[in-house]
């Protein structure tokens, strides 16, 4: 059974995904709310702040064959209200956050010869949308990250890829979905007329931890309903 690692498991999509490859995988789980997994003896969960805690007071596998990263941010502001701070505080948790993960893992993904990495960024960071500069920033650099990244190590054959959801009901996005009103809105903007389910983003990076997506590196996989692509 193949060893993955999940970074971000409490809520949304990063817990859909928990829940869908629990059982499939030997699993080791890392967020900052606290889970009893005692009835699945492939899943070890760890509370643990990926920005101010130590990646070397966790035991991980020897071998790991994925690797995903789902902390991330949504901080919607006009521009001339965005501090310095808000897009510092974007670019650590999406960013560097992922790089401090990545890093300290690197040796355990090279051990397995056949390892896929999985990020997330935005569909803000291919269209211009208003009061998204700092995340859409943060993200367009998770971008760029998973590009030079999975140059660099496909070699190795270590994939890397992301996804670019567009908005999903999570509760990330509680704020922007706390109303009918703004649900249906926020469905229309959609050419499918709908928001993301954490669900399938689930499946897609199940997806992208399979064989399945062998051939796959250096990807940016838009699952935002049409919004990046189509216009009616």
């Amino acid at each position: 059974m193949k060893n993955i690692v999940l970074v971000g498991t409490g809520k949304g999509i990063g817990n859909e995904t928990l829940k869908l490859l629990s059982g499939k995988y030997n699993i080791t789980s890392l967020s900052r709310s606290k889970f009893d997994f005692s009835h699945n003896e492939n899943t070890k969960h760890y509370e643990f702040d990926t920005l101010k805690d130590d990646f070397s007071s966790i035991e991980f596998p020897e071998e790991i064959h994925g690797l995903v990263y789902f902390p991330g941010s949504i901080n919607l502001k006009p521009f001339n209200r965005l501090t310095l701070d808000d897009f510092k505080n974007d670019f650590e948790i999406n960013v560097l956050g992922a790089i401090k993960t990545i890093q300290f893992l690197l040796p355990n993904l090279k051990k397995s010869h056949d390892s896929s990495i999985v990020l997330f960024s935005t569909v803000a960071a291919k269209i211009g949308m208003p009061f998204h500069a700092s995340v859409a920033a943060a993200k367009s650099a998770v971008e760029g990250l998973v590009k030079s990244f999975a140059a660099e190590y496909s070699s190795q054959n270590i994939r890397c890829n992301a996804i670019a959801p567009s908005l999903t009901d999570t509760s990330l996005a509680q704020g922007l979905l706390s109303t009918e009103t703004k649900k249906t809105s926020a469905a229309e903007r959609h050419p499918l007329k709908r928001i993301g389910d954490p669900k399938e983003m689930a499946e897609i990076v199940g997806f992208l931890l399979s064989p399945g997506s062998s051939w796959m590196t250096g990807q940016i996989i838009g699952i935002d309903g049409g919004m990046s692509s189509l216009k009616l």
